[in-house]
């Protein structure tokens, strides 16, 4: 399908360039970018207060019933938990990586909330969580750290690129082209 060029506007001679446009549309992107930037210290705060929490066994939440553990039945073992950590923790690591080599800008954050909470509740529910609370811990804050950084870098990297098509609109306006 063919895309069609965007629709001037009113008063622009055919064939001139809306240097406005773009400088507004390379700036919406950089604010974008921005806000997409700060999603990995979001989501370490989450993992912060998600971890208090944990550290204190889940104080604050009620019990479950007897009738709903007798449902669920059986947690895992500790042990089969642990492996099922170390599971995720490397590739979580190898996937981030892979993408911060192959330059995706894809990244999963909060996603990683919910699989480390989805750890603690489950050591939790094995009467394990003050063993493994350090475990859990670690491997979140390793993730999270190396999403974090990911997410930082590729936003800065498009936030460059996006200012160096604003000073070269710039520079193409200053000089009197048209594109």
């Amino acid at each position: 399908m063919l895309k069609r060029p965007p629709p001037q506007p009113e008063g622009a001679l055919p064939g001139s360039f809306d240097f406005a446009r773009q400088r507004s549309e390379a700036l919406e992107r950089i604010g974008r970018l921005h806000r997409k930037s700060g999603h990995g210290p979001i989501a370490i705060a989450l993992f912060l207060a998600l971890s208090i929490a944990a550290q204190q066994d889940f104080a604050f939440l009620p019990s479950l019933p007897e009738d709903i553990h007798a449902l669920l039945g059986r947690p895992p073992s500790p042990e089969m938990i642990s492996t099922a950590l170390v599971l995720y923790s490397f590739s979580s690591i190898i996937l981030i990586l892979s993408r911060m080599t192959s330059g995706s800008q894809r990244s999963g954050g909060l996603l990683h909330i919910g699989y480390l909470s989805a750890f603690y509740a489950f050591y939790h529910f094995a009467a394990a969580l003050g063993d493994n609370f350090w475990a859990v811990f670690a491997a979140g804050s390793t993730v999270l750290s190396l999403e974090t950084y990911h997410i930082w870098t590729s936003c800065s990297e498009e936030i460059r690129r996006e200012q160096e098509l604003i000073s070269q609109l710039e520079r193409k306006q200053k000089a009197g082209f048209d594109a």
